[in-house]
């Protein structure tokens, strides 16, 4: 009895360090997963992958690839959709509820304080590849004054160029062949409606969508605009929610008019049954990808309805350079997290792994460093990377911020970072972040107990993978 008294409390001393820590949280019910892919303009060996563990950086055209922790990145409970990595090195993204940016290769974020000291909450981000220190970023915070806003300096500084106390605006996108062509989606508490600058934002047409095919007994909501044809600026493709179901459409002539152009194959209804991660079109716009959390469709141009891939499985999202299609997959089922294709989706090239990623390389003093490694040992396990990896202290070769900081970007220092916008006290009107799930949802030595147990689960799938 006594030894068995022994071997107790020497195993709650052992634990007991682990249950000050709590692992970064996961979405997809638990599952660690990539989210988006960038790749930096005029640089193709720099990646930047989103993730719902915070972010992974590759500088070697994704032979290696380091993590990037969300505590370093102050975005809270608030995941971008999608990074911008511009031509000399920045990285920038607007995650609902901040405009955030790394001028140092991801090792130091910051919070734009323009959008922070009007409390609005940035959710749609553009920038021309032809014009990269243009961006636009749309606000859609309820009961504020939101609007459409141009920054010429990449970022530095920001105008409106439209705003309403009424309407939210949820996305922007620039046409890639005539980059005076802007389109913003939004809508009023009544309406959901695009806006079309020709004159890149000097003027706007509003159009009214109200959708009158999907609005017997309710209304339809969350029109998003996702994508601008690269030859032909009156081609778009936007999203459309309504009764679970989400629509994706397409326009031909300047947003005036949509149809629905994805259908399931195998389905009955029309639409998609999953959350709609993003889209991406072919250079002739012919062929189309939709990507959910589990599952990647394809459409092509005459086709009745939209064929499922047999890869990826349990996770995607989809990203076209040139003739090449890199696109997201679930390491856990398959053995990659991210794959390029160049025959449409037919077969893959597994470019990386999770289990493969590496610790933060960033220096001492930088907030991913000084943040994110301690998290390393028991962030490590939950992706089965080594936890006792040791990467070498070199700074990134993308730029350091300019002594005292860029001119209205907070300056995000080393100390453990502050709430952004997104993380202050709820108010009534604000919409909240999901609340976690699965593993993520508990704190201490329940989430790594349940990670222990995924760990064991994805290694016994793909070791008999007829099960």
């Amino acid at each position: 009895m006594n030894l068995l008294s022994s071997l107790r409390r020497a195993l709650l001393l052992l634990l007991a360090p682990l249950a000050l820590y709590t692992p970064p949280a996961l979405a997809h019910l638990g599952f660690p997963d990539t989210t988006s892919v960038t790749i930096r303009r005029g640089h193709p060996e720099d990646m930047f992958l989103g993730a719902t563990f915070g972010a992974l950086i590759s500088r070697d055209t994704g032979k290696t690839w380091r993590w990037i922790c969300p505590e370093s990145m102050k975005y809270g409970g608030w995941r971008p959709e999608t990074f911008f990595w511009q031509p000399d090195g920045t990285l920038i993204a607007a995650t609902g509820a901040a405009l955030i940016r790394s001028t140092d290769g991801g090792c130091t974020w910051s919070v734009h304080d323009y959008f922070k000291s009007q409390n609005l909450w940035p959710m749609g981000l553009a920038s021309p590849p032809s014009t990269p220190s243009r961006l636009w970023v749309t606000t859609g915070r309820s009961a504020s004054r939101n609007g459409i806003y141009r920054s010429d300096d990449g970022g530095q500084t920001f105008t409106p160029v439209l705003q309403s106390d009424t309407a939210v605006f949820t996305a922007v996108k620039v046409a890639p062949s005539d980059t005076r062509r802007i389109y913003v989606s939004g809508g009023t508490a009544t309406n959901l409606r695009l806006y079309r600058s020709d004159d890149e934002g000097s003027t706007w047409e509003e159009i009214s969508h109200p959708f009158p095919e999907y609005s017997e007994g309710s209304r339809p909501y969350d029109l998003f605009v996702l994508k601008v044809s690269d030859t032909d600026p009156d081609r778009l493709w936007a999203r459309v929610s309504w009764q679970g179901w989400t629509y994706v459409l397409e326009s031909k002539d300047g947003g005036r008019t949509f149809t629905s152009v994805v259908h399931p194959e195998g389905e009955e209804h029309d639409g998609l049954s999953e959350y709609l991660i993003g889209i991406e079109v072919s250079a002739d716009g012919n062929t189309l990808w939709a990507a959910t959390h589990t599952r990647l469709f394809r459409v092509r141009a005459g086709e009745s309805r939209a064929t499922q891939l047999p890869l990826p499985d349990g996770n995607a999202c989809a990203q076209r350079e040139g003739d090449v299609l890199y696109v997201c997959g679930a390491s856990r089922l398959h053995d990659w997290a991210l794959a390029t294709t160049a025959d449409e989706g037919q077969t893959y090239t597994a470019l990386f792994n999770l289990p493969d990623t590496k610790p933060p390389a960033c220096p001492a003093g930088t907030p991913t460093h000084d943040i994110c490694r301690p998290y390393w040992p028991q962030f490590a396990p939950t992706i089965e990377a080594d936890p006792y990896l040791s990467p070498e202290e070199t700074p990134p070769d993308a730029g350091t911020p300019p002594d005292g900081g860029s001119p209205g970007v907070e300056d995000a220092g080393t100390d453990i970072p502050r709430p952004d916008a997104g993380t202050t006290d709820p108010k009534p009107d604000e919409p909240q972040p999901p609340p976690k799930k699965g593993c993520s949802s508990a704190s201490g030595l329940v989430p790594a107990a349940c990670l222990l147990v995924l760990s064991t689960l994805r290694r016994t799938r793909r070791r008999n993978p007829e099960n």
